[in-house]
């Protein structure tokens, strides 16, 4: 189950990962206006900061002129989830860009990372639930002075599919792959040929995933491994997800290699022949393939960030508009807890959700927020319930207890849920002694239906799945910890999804929104550690055009 199901905007990695083989009009001018500094929602506005806080309510005015240099900002980043927040957190750290603020509609940064904590000892998520360890998420963490609350899984922790009504182990390592019951002796060998090139060749249009892998590695491997990893990850439907869109790199080995292994080769023998750049000796070396989360919780991340930016994340700040001002400048219209704001910035960092992208620039570019409109986010429920101990199957109990990463479904096995994450058994502290915290999520692509369901009735469902392979039908009624339901969820890579996302970026610079920058899980990947990739490489981006832009302001 992927860690990051909901990388509602953010996400992590997978808890399953297949083996290293194998997300205004203009307002009108005002009869007083007055430069203050933009404070912390709630919060007393400065006397040393550069917003302008419109006096007068009844209009929303903007400079007649170019705004004193004082009151302009080097950027404005939208939307506090993961993204966003770290991109305000490299502009500051990494590129030497102090003069910047980052808003937030809700009264709270982080996005959909939400950790819930009693004071009986259950500590759950309720969006993304872990992350892929890599060097750019660890050095975030770092960064941020969580070196010593950073908590791993356990490598060798089995992941498991359920086929033929049993949890079946999914190799972890290529040794294993001939000694697990996932998949018939000739399924493996339809892999095997087909992972060499003994497979038909690549058609002349986008593959989808299923595509892709049926193709390439048979029928066996699409349903019982890749089919519900794509639950995990996407909670989509693989008959539509672009494989170039959404696993890249994979796709990327059959076309440099002229099939998956020999791109794999490839892409080994180009690794040894450069250098490889110096590791960051602060970084911990997690063992094995494993996710992370932290002590308390994926909150302490965001938690983390927000306390090193202080007053330059501003909470509770809605953009209702935003506008091309005089000399290249952006202007944006917020309302805030102290009224309407105006603010002025050489750039903007849109991180919110496509969708919301779309209102907010379609005054800008009508192309633009044509395609923003066109991504699709589907469904899905969060549902984190816990059962005794004893009420575990005897049979899924591993030296008397339950250890894993946690199970997927695929969808021609007769389960409403995608797949449950065993959390209490993933990291520490989360459920009280002699208990079990499951994290189960529902929907997705395929399970739009959800929306409509009552809280209870999605309980009722998980319930009913889990004593069906991993709860005994006997067991008592499970402690409901909670239940969220996203609207508007994961991201859909379907085909054809880098085309329009091209053809977004293109409208931009066509109508001369040079410096308005897109990001979030739907640009740079669903999953947590994606996002902050992507967010470095954004923040590379802004700095080098604020760079160009002070460049030709000398010269």
């Amino acid at each position: 189950m992927d860690a990051n199901l909901l990388s509602l905007p953010s996400s992590s990695s997978s808890t399953f990962r297949l083996p290293r083989s194998s997300l205004f009009s203009s307002p009108r001018n005002s009869k007083r206006r007055t430069i203050v500094g933009c404070s912390r929602a709630g919060g007393k506005p400065s006397s040393t900061a550069n917003s302008v806080v419109i006096q007068d309510k009844a209009a929303l005015p903007i400079k007649s002129g170019p705004p004193a240099s004082q009151s302009v900002l080097d950027c404005v980043v939208v939307g506090a989830g993961i993204s966003g927040l770290t991109i305000a957190h490299a502009l500051s750290t990494s590129h030497n860009v102090d003069n910047f603020i980052l808003t937030e509609a809700r009264d709270r940064a982080g996005g959909n990372i939400i950790t819930v904590q009693t004071d009986d000892g259950y500590l759950w998520e309720q969006g993304p639930n872990s992350f892929q360890p890599t060097d750019p998420m660890l050095a975030l963490a770092v960064d941020c002075g969580l070196k010593d609350d950073l908590v791993f899984g356990d490598p060798d922790a089995p992941r498991f599919v359920l086929w033929n009504g049993k949890l079946r182990p999914v190799p972890s390592k290529p040794s294993d792959f001939p000694f697990f019951d996932l998949m018939s002796l000739g399924g493996k060998l339809r892999a095997g040929f087909g992972a060499l090139g003994i497979r038909p060749p690549p058609p002349d249009h986008e593959e989808s995933i299923e595509e892709f892998v049926r193709r390439n590695l048979g029928h066996e491997v699409f349903e019982r491994l890749i089919e519900p990893f794509c639950s995990g990850v996407y909670a989509g439907d693989p008959a539509k997800l672009s494989m170039k869109a959404a696993f890249g790199k994979v796709w990327k080995l059959e076309q440099d290699g002229g099939s998956i292994i020999g791109g794999a080769l490839k892409a080994v023998q180009g690794k040894s022949s450069s250098s490889k750049p110096t590791r960051d000796p602060r970084l911990p070396k997690p063992k094995g393939q494993t996710v992370g989360s932290f002590r308390k919780g994926l909150s302490m991340l965001p938690d983390a960030i927000s306390a090193r930016l202080g007053r330059k994340l501003k909470l509770s700040w809605s953009l209702t508009g935003i506008r091309k001002a005089q000399g290249g400048l952006y202007s944006l219209t917020y309302d805030t807890p102290e009224g309407p704001i105006i603010v002025q910035s050489k750039s903007v960092v849109m991180t919110v959700p496509s969708h919301v992208a779309s209102s907010l620039l379609q005054p800008l570019s009508l192309a633009a927020a044509d395609s923003l409109s066109k991504f699709y986010y589907p469904p899905v429920a969060a549902v984190s319930v816990s059962y005794s101990k004893d009420s575990i199957r005897p049979e899924c109990l591993m030296d008397g207890e339950l250890k894993g990463f946690g199970q997927l479904h695929p969808r021609c096995q007769g389960l409403e849920a995608l797949g449950t994450i065993y959390s209490s058994s993933l990291f520490p502290n989360r459920a009280p002694a002699g208990r079990i915290l499951l994290l189960n999520y529902i929907g997705g692509a395929t399970n739009p239906g959800i929306i409509s369901k009552s809280e209870s009735l999605l309980v009722e469902s998980v319930d009913r799945d889990l004593r069906k392979i991993l709860i005994r039908p006997d067991a008592k009624d499970p402690l409901v910890l909670g239940v969220k339901v996203w609207p508007q969820a994961i991201p859909q890579f379907l085909i054809g999804h880098n085309d329009l996302l091209d053809s977004t970026k293109a409208a931009l610079q066509c109508d001369g929104l040079q410096g308005l920058f897109l990001a979030g899980n739907y640009v740079t990947g669903v999953a947590l550690g994606k996002c902050v990739e992507g967010a470095y490489e954004i923040t590379s981006e802004v700095a080098s055009f604020l760079s160009r832009q002070s460049t030709s302001h000398l010269s």
